[in-house]
């Protein structure tokens, strides 16, 4: 089992991909200095509270799994863990 690093910090997805029924995942992301290059759409779940509604994937670069946190609106991307 992979040793997972809690991050929960804001990074910046750079590159952006449409997948299947035109869903739009993060292809490549800048954190800590380095770029990060993932090599398929991931796994997605989307959750709701109220009014809100969030979406966390679970993507990977080919070494890595990272787990992402968008809130849907404006883009704005948070990096949850690292393993």
């Amino acid at each position: 089992m992979k040793n997972s690093n809690t991050i929960n910090s804001p990074v910046a997805i750079t590159s952006i991909a449409f997948g299947r029924n035109m869903r739009t995942y993060p292809r490549r992301m800048e954190y800590a200095g380095k770029s990060y290059d993932f090599i398929d759409a991931g796994l997605r779940t989307v959750i709701g509270k109220g009014e809100r509604i969030a979406q966390i994937l679970t993507m990977s670069d080919g070494e890595s799994d990272f787990r992402l946190r968008t809130d849907n609106h404006g883009g704005s991307w948070t990096l949850l863990s690292i393993s």
